[in-house]
């Protein structure tokens, strides 16, 4: 049986929108941010919001500078982690081991 959709107030709809709006332009600013080298694969996974949080992991590779598609996907599977595993669902090693992996790359 087919779980039921919650009902919104347009007001409550409209927030939830503005909120993903905001979340999305803030991950994407971060992974940019990554990418140039602004911010730390560490400074990443140290931060404790949702913008982080909720990135998937295999995202967060991907915006490695040097690091694509098909060497995300082997770094993951190298670590024993999903590719639809988000941040905040990464173990302390798990994390220990990425920052390992990749503070001696760039």
């Amino acid at each position: 049986m087919p779980t039921p959709t919650p009902t919104l107030t347009s007001e409550q709809r409209a927030a939830a929108l503005a909120k993903a709006v905001r979340i999305r332009k803030e991950r994407s600013e971060m992974l940019a941010a990554l990418k140039a080298r602004r911010l730390s694969l560490a400074d990443v996974l140290e931060r404790d919001d949702d913008t982080a949080r909720q990135t998937r992991a295999l995202h967060l590779l991907q915006s490695l500078p040097g690091i694509g598609k098909v060497g995300a996907r082997r770094h993951l599977t190298e670590l024993g982690i999903t590719e639809t595993r988000r941040i905040q669902g990464l173990g302390k090693r798990q994390r220990e081991r990425l920052i390992e992996l990749f503070s001696s790359q760039g």
